[in-house]
């Protein structure tokens, strides 16, 4: 595997941070209105579930679909190619797993279902 280079290169940093961003933002929202954390109730909270799991999607959807469209050009501009599952696989890391992180540092705070004390 090549280390990533050239011209779209940087995605690798921007997609995690718009992600991340995103992320805090909601969880934001969240604990202004008083709502259990994102990962813990679609978890955990079975009649809850599917309207989180349908937010996630909506919230992490612009991200994702970017991540897609920059891996498509990064592979088509340097590689002259297209390969699908990896740019699949890229837009879910970049865009999609940086929205879960910090849900963890929520959960630790004080009245959050699962919480626990910071060690």
């Amino acid at each position: 595997m090549a280390r990533p280079v050239g011209v779209l290169a940087l995605r690798f940093v921007l997609q995690p941070i718009a992600s991340t961003v995103l992320a805090i933002r909601d969880r934001i929202e969240d604990a202004r209105n008083g709502r259990s954390p994102y990962f813990w109730t679609a978890l955990h909270n079975s009649a809850e579930r599917a309207a989180r799991l349908r937010e996630g999607l909506v919230a992490t959807g612009k991200v994702v679909v970017s991540a897609l469209a920059l891996d498509t050009a990064y592979q088509i501009i340097e590689l002259k190619n297209f390969y699908p599952f990896e740019a699949v696989t890229i837009a879910i890391v970049l865009g999609f797993l940086p929205y879960l992180c910090p849900e963890q540092d929520r959960r630790r705070t004080k009245g959050s279902p699962g919480a626990r004390p910071v060690t």
